[in-house]
C-alpha cells in the first residue's frame, strides 16, 4: 500500500474519533475508512464497450451511547462530510433504546501479518485489462459471439476505535468472467463460460478461459432432453462454489444457529466423512484482508472436519450470545450476522477427467444460477444448470443436454456416503464479481435432484 492511501485511511479514522469525543464525550465509538479504486472493463459482441474505474471512499461510523448502538456512512472524506456522518450516527442512537446485546467493539489485537496485494494489479491499466479481454475473445474465433468482464480492484481499509483497537490492511483482487456463444445450425444458441479470479491480473490467462468456454459453447450443441429425476453428478468448481454459498451464508452463521434457523448440529456426523469445509482468509489463496468489518482479526475456523460440523462463523455480537470468541466474520450487517467469505472445501487426488470416468451413467453440470433457498434449516435450495450440462454413460461424455431444474438438500447431496470423489482442481470459483468466492474442487455425488426442465 502506498504511504499516502495508508496514511489518509488512518488519519480519517482518528479524525472520526475526535470529533466523536468532542461531540459526545464519553461516547464510544469505531471508524472504517476504506480507500482506493475499482476498475471493470465490459465487453459484448465480442468487443470492449465499457471501461469505467471509481474511486473508493467509504467511511463508516459506528458509535454507542450508554448502549444506545447506531451506524452512520458517508463517501466523503472532507470536514464537512466527517462532521455530517458523526452528527447522524449520533443523532440515531439518541433515538434508539439501550441494546443488552452490545457486545462492545473490538479490543486490542495484532492481526495476521497477511496481505493479499499485488501492486502490478493495484495499477492496473485499462490496456492491460484489453489485452486479457483480447486473449478471451481471439482463443473463440469462428464459434460466436464473445462477452463478460475484467475487473480490478485495490482497496486499502483502516480501523480505530475507543477501545484502543489501530488496524490497517490492503487487498487486490483481479476477475475474468465470460463466455463464448455457439449458434448451430437450426440456430439454436448455446453457451461456455470460464472464470479466473486471483490477488493478481497476471494469473488471469485469457487465452485458456477463452479456449475453455469456446469448447463448451461448442460440446452444448444440438442437446438432448431428459425426464426429471435423480442422477449421479460430477459439479465442476463454479457449480460448487454456487451451492455451497447457501449452507455458508444460512447454515455457519452464527446468528442464525442462535436463533435456531441453521441446520448445524455441533457435533454430528452430518456430511460425507470425505468433506473437510474451513474458512482462512490468511490462507495465501484466500482474498481479502486479515480483519472483519469490525477489526476483529481472522484466522482459520473449522466447520467441518470428517463430516463432523464442528464450527460457526461468529461477529461479535453472535459470539457474545454464544459464550465463545468472535471468530472475525462480521460483514457490518447485525441483522445478517457473521458468516464464512473465505470458504475452502477440502479437495481429494482425483482429476476432473477420473471423476467423470466414475459416471456409469449421470450428468456433469458445469453451472448452476438463479439459485434460491427454499428452506435454510433443511437446506433445500432450487435452480437452474446452465453454460454446459452434458449427459454422460460409461464414463464419457455423450451428448449436451437441456438445462433442467433442480430442487435439492445440499447438505444432503453432501451426507454420509454421497461423495463419491473430490477432485484435485480446487480453485477459486463463484462469488459473483468478486464477492465471497471460494476456494473448491470438482465433486463426484451419489445424486442430485432434478424436478424439471427450464421452464418448470
Amino acid at each position: 500500500m502506498s504511504d499516502v492511501t495508508q496514511d489518509e485511511a488512518e488519519a480519517t479514522c482518528e479524525r472520526v474519533l475526535e470529533l466523536v469525543a468532542a461531540c459526545a464525550p464519553g461516547a464510544e465509538a469505531a471508524a472504517r475508512a476504506a480507500v482506493g479504486t475499482t476498475s471493470l472493463t465490459r465487453f459484448a459482441n465480442s468487443r470492449i464497450h465499457q471501461n469505467v474505474t471509481e474511486d473508493v471512499r467509504a467511511v463508516t461510523v459506528t458509535v454507542a451511547v450508554e448502549g444506545r448502538v447506531a451506524r452512520a456512512m458517508t463517501t466523503r472524506t472532507d470536514a464537512d462530510g466527517l462532521a455530517g456522518v458523526v452528527e447522524r450516527a449520533l443523532a440515531a442512537a439518541a433515538l434508539r433504546p439501550a441494546d443488552p446485546d452490545f457486545p462492545g467493539f473490538a479490543p486490542p489485537e495484532p492481526v495476521p501479518p497477511v496481505e493479499h496485494w499485488d501492486d502490478a494489479t493495484a495499477g492496473a491499466t485499462p490496456d492491460r485489462r484489453a489485452e486479457v479481454v483480447a486473449a478471451f475473445v481471439d482463443a473463440g474465433r469462428g464459434v460466436g459471439e464473445a462477452a463478460g468482464y475484467c475487473r480490478t480492484e485495490a482497496v486499502t481499509v483502516a480501523l480505530a476505535s475507543t477501545a484502543g483497537q489501530r488496524v490497517v490492511g490492503r487487498s487486490s483482487l483481479a476477475e475474468l468472467d465470460g463466455i463464448h456463444r455457439a449458434v448451430g445450425p437450426d440456430g439454436q444458441v448455446t453457451d461456455g463460460a470460464a472464470q479466473v479470479t486471483s490477488v493478481r491480473l497476471a494469473d488471469l490467462d485469457g487465452a485458456v478461459a477463452g479456449a475453455r468456454a469456446a469448447a463448451r459453447a461448442r460440446a452444448a450443441a444440438e442437446p438432448i432432453e431428459l425426464p426429471p429425476g435423480t442422477y449421479p453428478v460430477v459439479l465442476e468448481p463454479r457449480a460448487v462454489a454456487e451451492v455451497l454459498l447457501f449452507p455458508a451464508y444460512l447454515g455457519f452463521n452464527g446468528k442464525a444457529h442462535h436463533e435456531g434457523t441453521s441446520f448445524v448440529h455441533l457435533g454430528e456426523q452430518q456430511w460425507d466423512d470425505a468433506v473437510d469445509i474451513w474458512d482462512d482468509a490468511t490462507d495465501p489463496r484466500a482474498l481479502g484482508r486479515s480483519f472483519d468489518f469490525e477489526g476483529t482479526p481472522k484466522r482459520r475456523v473449522d466447520l467441518v472436519r470428517a463430516g463432523v460440523s464442528v464450527g460457526l462463523a461468529h461477529d461479535r455480537r453472535s459470539a457474545r450470545l454464544a459464550g465463545v470468541e468472535p471468530t472475525g466474520h462480521s460483514v457490518g450487517a447485525d441483522a445478517v450476522g457473521g458468516f464464512p467469505t473465505n470458504l475452502f472445501l477440502g479437495g481429494g487426488d482425483r482429476s476432473p477427467e477420473q471423476l467423470v470416468g466414475g459416471l456409469e451413467r449421470g450428468l456433469l453440470v458445469t453451472d448452476f444460477w438463479y439459485n434460491r433457498v427454499l428452506d435454510p434449516k433443511t437446506q433445500v435450495v432450487t435452480g437452474l444448470t446452465r453454460n454446459g450440462l452434458f449427459l454422460v454413460e460409461g464414463g464419457e461424455i455423450q451428448a449436451a443436454v437441456q438445462n433442467l431444474r433442480y430442487t435439492q438438500s445440499i447438505v444432503a447431496a453432501f451426507g454420509p456416503g454421497r461423495v463419491l470423489g473430490l477432485g484435485d482442481d480446487a480453485q477459486l470459483a463463484g462469488g459473483r464479481e468478486g464477492e465471497g468466492a471460494m476456494h473448491v474442487p470438482s465433486v463426484h455425488l451419489a445424486g442430485w435432484a432434478f424436478t424439471g426442465n427450464a421452464r418448470g
